[in-house]
């Protein structure tokens, strides 16, 4: 192991003075490893490493033919993070973005978080990386001066490498060995400061953007693992039902069947295709035994919610008149593109398994408690896999853990996918909601207090949110969980008086997950939906009365960006009308105003503005990509895309049924406008889902006349 270099405590501007620690590591070349330095003690970040904690760290790699590998604790699901490594790593080290390789990091236990959630990756990543790359440049630089006999001062780096100002130039790949043997840079190893980015901040197109269009990216279906099997399972007709017999005397004689398998969640079929082990699995006679929901349908889980919100609290001293509104949420599902798969070879107390997982180290000890005997996480090497969407749904893997039972039991690895069915009907959901907000007025119609009270079912955080403390507690007190989750992030940015927002908590055996934007997605959304009828009520302007009480600066700016940009207040035909609402979530804040014609058999989305600021923007084009999307994904949700539940079972089944935007839907004036207030790295991923679905059902309620309180707005199927 080389010496390693003594951390500098503090990082240049936009890095909130954090503390960030760099260490060369032993290598032929030139690697750095970084990681987030607050909580490291002195004596600690003074001494060598060893392997244990080197597994914190983020390593940055110069090769000898001048390429930069750096590794992503994260993981790669459409958002675009990739592309915003790449970024970072070539602005620091002066390098073109097709010189920097981005490798996904397979799980380890011993790194402390690796969780892709919360939109939380690039805020934690950012420092470290500009770290790392700033301390290879260093070094760089010190090792061409000592082989040049020069003031390492005196040198530049551009385009790759490294020159002096005579001409003499030399590549990073022919001076990453010397670099490795470098004890003190002779130059500062401080990343430079935003002022001087020339390629951060810039819109970049994806660098996999080739790979993801012509089909070399590779996703878990996509691997060629030697003698892996096709596998999928038979899963019962209601939500978490077990098998109680199986006749499988006619599926073991079709053609290609290879073995089939019970499980705790179904019946698995192996075969040598995918077309013999579906065939074969519709073969099965199985008689199931229902599951724990079988006597709950959409009424049943509605009249439970509204049962929980008890009798309304005492309103503040002075009150006049309290103006009350009701919302329900429909169960969601993820929809994600790419269904649940996975890869498992499981031999000799090993287990190896290739993934889309949104935390590595939850799927390593969820595999290792599948199989038993005693298993350790660090007895099962996670490989983590690029995914095709996750919103949520990628923090479970019972892909994984089938597909390494059935790799135990037949001696062969597996490659074992769910069908579109299989996930839309087995898959785990964002849980239904009722909510209840009560405004209270006093004499002039004063504002005096806003209470909400939001009956939701446990959200399950069995993993935490990516360190083994948290993920313990979401395991064995999953209700104080979602609870302390609901209180740390469901905030009411006005000043309206006395306000209080709390979580009622119900048991409904239906399997949940963590959707897009969390308790968000549905707190947040009424929230700003009733702020509209607050101002209905006063008679005053929406806009106007959110300028006047906004307690966030930063709010105020991306509000009046879209109403500039989208002319509020502008002549509208009828039927024709604009909505708006705001949001701070993920240290970024965000504004959309839509506008929407009602005056067809069902409302369309004429035009969306966005305004956000999330500080420094990375890719702005990555941004704007995010942004727009999760507008589809609000629209979705608002108008007509729900689960239903029939005596425990889910309704639908496909996009078929499950009724997504198509294109055909989607507004071609969708503007995305960056308001920057400093250099922060905001969260991005989940910022743009709730304030898009307020507006749009705000601008519905202003054309109609009417308040929507019931979602999707469409809704048909009840």
């Amino acid at each position: 192991m080389a010496d390693m270099l003594k951390p500098d405590a503090t990082v240049s501007e936009g890095l909130d003075r954090r503390r960030f620690l760099t260490w060369v590591m032993a290598s032929p070349t030139l690697m750095i490893a970084a990681r987030w330095g607050l909580d490291v003690p002195e004596s600690e970040a003074s001494e060598p490493l060893n392997g244990a904690t080197t597994a914190l760290s983020l390593y940055l790699a110069v090769q000898s033919d001048g390429r930069v590998v750096t590794t992503l604790p994260r993981t790669e699901m459409g958002q675009g993070i990739t592309t915003a490594v790449a970024m970072l790593v070539a602005e620091e080290l002066d390098l073109a973005l097709d010189q920097v390789d981005v490798r996904s990091a397979d799980a380890d236990p011993r790194w402390v978080i690796q969780l892709t959630g919360l939109s939380s990756t690039m805020r934690s990543l950012t420092g470290p990386l500009r770290a790392a790359a700033a301390e290879a440049r260093a070094r760089l630089v010190t090792a061409a001066a000592l082989r040049w006999r020069v003031l390492a001062p005196t040198l530049s780096t551009s385009h790759g490498g490294v020159s002096a100002p005579n001409g003499r130039r030399a590549g990073y790949g022919e001076l990453a060995e010397d670099a490795a043997r470098v004890l003190l840079p002779a130059v500062s190893s401080q990343p430079r400061p935003v002022s001087q980015f020339k390629l951060v901040g810039q819109p970049t197109g994806r660098i996999d953007a080739r790979d993801i269009v012509t089909g070399a990216t590779r996703h878990a279906l996509d691997l060629d693992i030697p003698e892996a099997l096709p596998a999928v399972v038979a899963r019962p007709p209601t939500l978490r039902g077990t098998v109680q017999a199986v006749d499988d005397a006619s599926a073991r004689t079709m053609p290609g069947v290879v073995a089939v398998v019970p499980l705790g969640t179904g019946v698995a079929v192996v075969a040598r295709t995918f077309g013999q082990a579906l065939a074969a699995r519709a073969a099965l006679r199985i008689t199931w035994t229902p599951g724990p929901a079988s006597a709950l349908s959409d009424a049943d889980i509605r009249a439970r919610l509204r049962d929980a919100m008890g009798p309304r609290p005492l309103p503040p001293l002075f009150t006049t008149r309290t103006l009350e509104g009701r919302f329900d949420f429909p169960y969601l599902a993820h929809a994600t593109m790419e269904t649940q798969s996975c890869v498992a070879r499981v031999q000799g107390g090993q287990a190896e398994v290739w993934v889309g997982a949104q935390d590595p180290k939850y799927a390593q000890r969820e595999v290792a408690r599948a199989l038993g005997w005693g298993l350790t996480p660090w007895q099962v090497t996670v490989h983590t896999l690029r995914a095709g969407g996750g919103f949520g749904r990628r923090f479970f893997t019972e892909a994984a853990e089938e597909a390494a039972l059935v790799s135990r039991a037949i001696g062969r690895p597996v490659k074992l996918m769910w069908s579109r069915e299989d996930d839309m009907r087995h898959g785990r959901f964002r849980p239904a909601s009722h909510h209840r907000i009560l405004a209270y007025l006093g004499p002039g119609g004063r504002i005096l207090g806003w209470h909400h009270r939001a009956a939701i079912p446990t959200v399950a955080f069995p993993h935490g949110f990516g360190d083994a403390l948290t993920s313990l507690a979401g395991e064995v007190l999953p209700e104080v969980t979602s609870a302390v989750f609901f209180a740390l992030s469901q905030k009411l940015p006005y000043g309206f008086g006395w306000v209080s927002q709390e979580l009622r908590d119900v048991a409904i055996p239906i399997p949940t997950a963590s959707f897009r934007s969390v308790f968000t997605s549905q707190v947040g959304v009424s929230n700003e939906v009733f702020v509209d009828e607050l101002a209905r009520e006063l008679q005053v302007d929406p806009v106007a009365l959110r300028r006047e009480r906004l307690t966030s600066n930063r709010l105020k700016a991306v509000l009046d960006k879209v109403a500039t940009e989208g002319q509020w207040g502008r002549g509208l035909p009828p039927g024709v009308a604009q909505g708006v609402a705001v949001l701070e979530e993920w240290d970024s804040a965000i504004a959309h105003l839509i506008e929407v014609d009602v005056t067809g058999e069902t409302p369309r989305v004429l035009r969306i503005v966005i305004a956000a600021d999330v500080g420094l923007p990375i890719n702005p084009k990555g941004i704007e990509a995010q942004l727009q999307g999760a507008a589809v994904d609000a629209m979705s949700t608002t108008l007509s895309a729900g689960i239903h539940i029939d005596a425990g079972a889910v309704r639908e089944g496909s996009f078929a049924d499950y009724r997504w935007m198509r294109m055909k839907h989607v507004p071609s004036d969708i503007q995305v406008h960056l308001v920057r207030s400093d250099d922060r790295v905001g969260g991005v991923g989940e910022l743009g889902y709730p304030s898009a679905a307020a507006a749009l059902t705000n601008a519905i309620a202003r054309a109609r006349g009417s308040m929507p309180t019931r979602f999707p707005i469409l809704d048909e199927g009840v």
